[in-house]
């Protein structure tokens, strides 16, 4: 039996030493700003204020009276802060009730107590992120007073689907039955297919701020970008540009390339993501990385590149829409797999090309969680991605069918000809050479 190492007592005091000079040192960090800004309480008493949690926190892992200590050491940094915010309130001056300094001062407490208890690198996190948060002052309070109703709205049910229901589902896998569909049993990891309507719903959010930064300046930000918060609104976008303006029918089609190719990214994303743990379907990956490369080249060379356009995108996120998403590639999660029970892998891949013409991300999705669950082969899989890809590409070609500039949709046409093309001869040559 190997002999247990036991840390000296000179190595343990050594120990405690750095975590409380690396408790005052935070302190001091996090009182810069406090400082700077010629607030009451700054460098010298937030550095003592984190010591002292420190102080505490060491003799309460120790000592009897640690715990009481420490708490009202809590209690007296409360009380500090209620001093702080009455003489706010009765001087008048810009902190107002100064509830930042008070706070502030609580998180120095957290901290040195965090680094006490050996949490060393949650303690350095929380004064970083609280130090930034104080920095950041204006462009906090600049970013929040500019936010309109709809996009607070669309934040808080964001944070609900992410931060409350995800935490709710139970992980790992579980043993579904559909007796009336003919389904005795099918694999479903809850959190997963969940987690797919969180990352849809945050890639709406993330490039909502982006169409909104930088619509206006190129084809490359409102097509792509775009296209990753909404195919469609960048097809009629389109649509309706060309009807005013007759000339811009270059970078008109070159948008809904890019927004193809932003298409085939998030299917990328989705398959490497989601199939990483099982092995990445590399015959996969291929074709879709030629679909977005097609669609850059091609847009790149027929674009107009001196032309502007903005996108209007009326909310970042909906949660009607990301239910219904998440309602609907769940029941093609179940009618994918009574047809591949009844039909076999052909009855799967039907169900992908129609479910694509909706949304290639919910069939690809669909397609993940069944390989993952085990239904379904990699075979079956990659076709049924490849399927739904091409399916979208071909819908939104589709789409532009009612314009009444023939040039306009003849090119969209012939460009989403030449994308499926350039992700089916790639296709073919994977499978030749496997």
């Amino acid at each position: 039996m190997e002999p247990v190492l036991q840390q000296s007592p000179t190595a343990a005091i050594d120990s405690q030493v750095v975590r409380l000079v690396l408790a005052g040192a935070l302190g001091l960090f996090l009182g810069l700003e406090r400082e700077w800004s010629q607030k009451s309480a700054g460098i010298r008493t937030f550095s003592l204020i984190s010591l002292a949690g420190a102080v505490f926190t060491l003799l309460a892992a120790q000592t009897t009276y640690g715990w009481p200590l420490l708490f009202v050491g809590g209690l007296l940094i409360i009380a500090q802060g209620v001093l702080l915010a009455v003489r706010g309130l009765l001087s008048g001056g810009e902190d107002g009730l100064a509830l930042t300094t008070s706070t502030s001062m609580l998180v120095a407490y957290g901290v040195g107590a965090l680094v006490a208890s050996d949490l060393v690198i949650e303690g350095v996190a929380v004064a970083v992120l609280s130090s930034l948060v104080l920095v950041l002052k204006r462009e906090l309070h600049s970013f929040a007073e500019n936010l309109s109703r709809e996009e607070v709205r669309s934040g808080a049910e964001f944070a609900i689907l992410a931060f409350v229901v995800y935490p709710l589902l139970p992980a790992g896998e579980r043993e579904y039955s559909f007796p009336l569909l003919g389904l005795d049993s099918l694999t479903i990891e809850p959190r997963v297919v969940w987690l797919m309507v969180v990352t849809v719903a945050g890639i709406g959010i993330l490039n909502y701020v982006i169409v909104q930064l930088y619509g206006g300046r190129g084809i490359a930000v409102t097509g792509f970008f775009g296209g990753l918060a909404s195919s469609t609104a960048v097809v009629g976008t389109m649509l309706d540009h060309v009807r005013q303006n007759r000339e811009a029918v270059s970078y008109a089609a070159a948008a809904i390339l890019l927004a193809d190719a932003a298409m085939a990214l998030r299917n990328l994303l989705i398959v490497v993501a989601f199939t990483f743990s099982r092995g990445v379907l590399v015959d996969a990956t291929a074709p879709l990385v030629a679909v977005i490369v097609t669609g850059i080249v091609v847009a790149a060379f027929t674009a107009d590149w001196s032309e502007n356009v903005d996108i209007t995108l009326d909310s970042p996120f909906s949660l009607r829409y990301a239910l219904g998403f998440g309602g609907m590639f769940l029941a093609v999660l179940v009618v994918g797999s009574v047809a591949n029970a009844q039909f076999g892998a052909a009855g799967f891949l039907a169900t992908a090309v129609a479910s694509g013409l909706v949304s290639s991300a919910g069939a690809t999705t669909s397609a993940v969680l069944l390989f993952r669950g085990g239904t379904l082969s990699a075979e079956t899989t990659v076709l049924s991605v490849l399927l739904a890809t091409a399916s979208s590409v071909v819908v939104k070609a589709g789409l532009t069918a009612v314009s009444p500039n023939r040039s306009f949709s003849r090119r969209v046409a012939v460009y989403s000809a030449v994308l499926v093309t350039a992700g089916g001869v790639v296709t073919a040559l994977v499978v030749l050479t496997a």
